[in-house]
């Protein structure tokens, strides 16, 4: 239990007040010896990786409970590792951390990201394209492929590290629902209800993560889109065409998808406010 200034410390790493058991020694000094015990309600990869670089440098063992299983959490405990930090059951929801005193460099690279290959591959299904990915990890994306293929594009996996997309005349529709990996990323799912937008039949995208993550169907509409949001649900009714029009993006996601729709709509469209997607795009426009 924390109280006073640290307790905002406390906020930060761990979101659910009850299942929380953090001390500091001195009660002021963070890094001495942090965190004992915590859990996570709901999983949270900021949540868990915050947790995780807490705990590197507690004293004693830390136990993180119903870690989330991104692969960029585990990328973080493999760096910590090279580091100096002990860290047990990597890619697991319960990670053992024995804190050290200090950690030391390394080099590690950085694995590719994967919602930005994933929206690459909608780019291709979307435009009925044939491109080839490449620098990506394809084991890292299989709930994103699987659907992909399911609407009817074709996808082959050329290495460890490529992939290629063939977009498909005929795309079919299907429900969606985001959940934590290795469900559909929710960082996927606008891109994915572009794709469903030119569909044949009606598709049902739910979020289950993050309140207000709808805010581009309102853009899209502009555009010509047919859909219609109740709640965590989007039912998009497909093969609309898209016309174009000036747009405003209202975060990273939504400006990816906005994009996306672009490609695909008659006449010029103008995204503004993309400072958005500079932030979790390097150089997109350079790349389309």
């Amino acid at each position: 239990i924390v109280t006073g200034r640290a307790s905002k410390i406390a906020d930060a790493l761990v979101t659910d007040s009850r299942v929380r058991m953090i001390s500091f020694t001195g009660g002021t000094e963070a890094g001495q010896d942090i965190v004992k015990k915590a859990g996570l309600k709901k999983k949270s990869v900021g949540g868990t990786e915050n947790l995780i670089m807490a705990a590197s440098l507690a004293q004693g063992e830390t136990v993180l409970k119903n870690c989330s299983l991104e692969p960029e959490v585990s990328d973080l405990c493999e760096l910590l590792v090279k580091m100096g930090a002990k860290v047990d059951g990597i890619g697991q929801e319960t990670i053992r951390i024995k804190g050290v005193k200090e950690l030391g460099g390394a080099t590690h690279d950085i694995i590719p990201d994967r919602i930005e290959a994933g929206t690459f591959l909608v780019a291709g299904a979307l435009t009925r394209g044939n491109i080839v990915l490449t620098h990506s990890r394809p084991h890292h994306l299989g709930t994103i492929i699987e659907k992909l293929r399911y609407s009817g594009a074709k996808i082959e996996q050329l290495n460890n590290h490529s992939l290629r997309v063939i977009g498909s005349e005929d795309i079919k529709s299907q429900d969606v629902t985001t959940s934590p990996y290795p469900g559909f990323p929710t960082d996927m799912q606008a891109q994915f209800t572009i794709l469903m937008t030119q569909a044949s039949g009606t598709s049902i995208i739910t979020e289950t993560i993050f309140d207000r993550r709808f805010t581009h169907i309102n853009e899209l509409l502009r555009l010509g889109a047919n859909i219609e949001v109740s709640g965590d649900k989007a039912t998009v009714r497909g093969r609309t065409p898209l016309s174009g029009a000036e747009i405003l993006a209202s975060d990273l996601r939504a400006s990816a998808s906005l994009v996306l729709a672009g490609l695909i709509a008659s006449g010029e469209t103008i995204v503004n406010e993309v400072e958005h997607l500079d932030r979790g795009y390097e150089k997109l426009e350079g790349k389309l």
